[in-house]
């Protein structure tokens, strides 16, 4: 039996239980695509990049694994399978859980080395002089529904560091917004987002593609906060107590708009076109459609929702450029009293291409006003929660608009039709996977089309 027979064999059911398996309740129909190896000690690693046929659309999914003679302790639940090698039987385990391989990827990345090429080339690529002089201890981050990420203690010549290394499953043609984004923010100096080390950029075969081969980030490494705290557990213990977080969303305002006049100065901005607007109207009808489709209690809104589209349509609109993507209280922490922001990512199930275009920076906005909204919604919209919500949102566009010099409130209309957007997707993925939720996004749809009229 080949090495390729054997992991795919193992790999296949393995795949349909990760979080991270796009096509939940499909049978994987896999096709390695190609693979590439780094020296390891202990183990021998390799990387396979896998397409899975099962979905309407094919992923691409990034698999490390590891192999070893004898297996690892307390690592069963990292075990993909065994094989039969000879005599010997060979233990094949997800490689970010296995310690052989989670130094040799950091190693490659601050060593800017080029892997073993099977198919698919990988190189590391340093941003900085990190020296990684020991790694002390490595362990994957728990509860990531879209990547896998290992946190490191590591010794360098400055002293101890933690670093946090993204390994992202599902690869998308094209630069990664997480790694372009982040790197430039901390290049220009700022403070709102952790230092980045280093990632891994890959290529690999693709018919799609001009030349055959497509090229994008296999993995992310930055600086790990240790002791910060989730924006989103931040907020909800404030509003359940009562605690007034108005200091806390204006900070985040002014946050949030230093981010974005840094992202527009590192990467420009331009006039939105008619053909711009016109694509923005067509998406969001689109996507209201959808819900009305699956959630029927929206139809009841929609001569008012469309009423707001029609009318934002004839605004002044902001200029495009490069955002966040999928702002939310959740891809924000608190580190020594300062907000951290996190995750450029974009929105998981869009074409990293798109993810990569310049955008509106309300949609920002409007997440991070959805994300306070739910804190209330979460806590089962008590007077209280209702309140210091509607205190909070406030404040962090008093914060947003002070900092940025943009009086958002000259065009209310155009935010209330970025927020209602992004309710009318939420509305779809509550009654998809949350039902008990599915009345936060509705609730704010009908007071956002009661405003409209």
């Amino acid at each position: 039996m080949s090495l390729l027979t054997s992991h795919l064999d193992l790999i296949a059911p393995w795949l349909g239980s990760q979080r991270w398996f796009a096509s939940k309740g499909r049978l994987p129909e896999l096709e390695l695509i190609g693979s590439w190896q780094i020296p390891a000690a202990d183990a021998r690693v390799h990387t396979h990049l896998i397409m899975d046929h099962s979905a309407t659309v094919p992923v691409l999914y990034q698999v490390p694994v590891t192999e070893r003679e004898v297996p690892l302790d307390d690592a069963d639940e990292a075990l993909i399978g065994t094989y039969p090698n000879g005599d010997d039987t060979v233990y094949l385990y997800d490689g970010p859980h296995d310690p052989a391989y989670a130094e040799a990827l950091l190693r490659m990345i601050t060593g800017d080395a080029t892997a073993v090429s099977e198919g698919a080339d990988a190189t590391g690529r340093a941003f900085g002089n990190v020296d990684v002089t020991s790694i002390l201890a490595a362990r994957v981050l728990t509860g990531e529904q879209s990547n896998t990420s290992i946190i490191y203690r590591v010794v360098t010549p400055d002293g101890p560091l933690r670093v946090i290394c993204k390994v992202f499953r599902a690869l998308h043609h094209g630069e990664n917004p997480d790694v372009v984004l982040q790197s430039a923010l901390a290049a220009a100096g700022s403070n709102s987002v952790p230092h980045s080390i280093g990632c891994v950029e890959g290529e690999w075969n693709d018919v799609g593609q001009p030349g055959g081969r497509a090229r994008g980030h296999l993995a992310f490494a930055q600086e790990f906060l240790a002791g910060a705290e989730d924006a989103w557990r931040f907020a909800l213990r404030a509003s359940e107590a009562g605690v007034d977080f108005t200091a806390d969303a204006h900070a985040l305002g002014v946050v949030t708009a230093e981010v974005h006049r840094t992202l527009a100065s590192s990467f420009g901005t331009r006039a939105p076109s008619a053909q711009d607007i016109a694509e923005t109207l067509g998406s969001w009808q689109s996507r209201l459609q959808v819900a009305i489709d699956e959630v029927p209690a929206i139809a009841e809104l929609r001569g008012s929702i469309d009423g707001l589209y029609s009318a934002v349509g004839d605004l002044d609109w902001p200029a495009l450029q490069r955002i966040h993507g999928d702002y939310h209280l959740g891809q924000v922490l608190l580190a020594d009293g300062h907000w951290i922001l996190l995750d450029f990512e974009g929105e998981p199930m869009r074409p990293m291409l798109e993810r990569s275009r310049p955008d509106f920076a309300l949609r920002d906005v409007a997440g991070m006003l959805r994300s306070f909204d739910y804190v209330a919604g979460s806590l089962g919209s008590t007077d209280q929660a209702a309140a210091w919500t509607k205190a909070s949102r406030r404040a962090f566009l008093n914060g947003y608009i002070e900092e940025s010099g943009t009086d958002l409130r000259a065009h209310r209309e155009l935010l209330d039709a970025f927020e209602v957007d992004k309710a009318v997707y939420e509305a779809v993925y509550e009654a998809r996977n949350r039902p008990d939720w599915l009345s936060i996004p509705l609730t704010a749809l009908r007071r956002l089309a009661s405003r409209s009229r």
